[in-house]
């Protein structure tokens, strides 16, 4: 199993690129965040790799960061959810903006990747919630952003801006240091800060 190169970077071309290593061109696909991390050819650079191998293939996925490849990875364990899929949920999000849809339940941050409807999106946010707690920046046992128990001024606020069109997973830090210096907010004064913020 091939778990890193490093090579020149012979081409860049769509969803893939080609690392030349000692003469050998390894084809490599990845997302657009890390295709857009790589030097221009033909420099030196080093891609961590995923290997999967098919009964008529052998698969190289390329990563920036071993953040990505773990996301890559447990994207994968979900029904639906096929490498190519999984690269386009990493092309429209970081890690750590999947971290926060699924914390928060955010559909929409899914479906803005080719190939996620609402449906797979729901099949994402239901089968990864309970796992994402091991992943970089889970968190462990601690509170997930964006989900609120019971009424609150956070939940209520992050309803109402949903209602505006935010997403929860870029409303959430914003709203959540508005309130840590706004102790007392109430959920008026909590939006009108938030939107503030935001047409800075």
């Amino acid at each position: 199993m091939i778990g890193q190169l490093t090579g020149l970077v012979g081409q860049i071309e769509g969803e893939r690129c080609i690392v030349d290593v000692n003469g050998v061109g390894y084809v490599v696909s990845a997302s657009t965040r890390t295709l857009g991390t790589l030097p221009q050819p033909p420099s030196v650079a080093r891609v961590l790799i995923e290997t999967i191998v098919r009964e008529d293939a052998i698969q190289l996925f390329g990563f920036a960061t071993t953040d990505e490849r773990d996301w890559f990875r447990l994207l994968t364990t979900v029904q639906g959810v096929g490498a190519k899929v999984a690269l386009a949920i990493l092309s429209a999000n970081s890690p750590g903006e999947i971290l926060l849809a699924i914390n928060a339940g955010d559909k929409g941050s899914l479906t803005r990747a080719a190939g996620v409807g609402p449906r797979l999106a729901d099949r994402i946010l239901s089968e990864l919630r309970n796992k994402v707690a091991k992943m970089p920046g889970g968190g462990g046992t601690a509170s997930a952003p964006g989900i609120v128990s019971g009424p609150s001024v956070e939940n209520d606020a992050l309803l109402a801006l949903a209602g505006l069109g935010f997403r929860r997973a870029e409303a959430w830090p914003v709203l959540s240091k508005v309130l840590a210096e706004n102790e007392n907010a109430t959920l008026d004064l909590a939006i009108r800060l938030r939107l503030k913020d935001l047409a800075r």
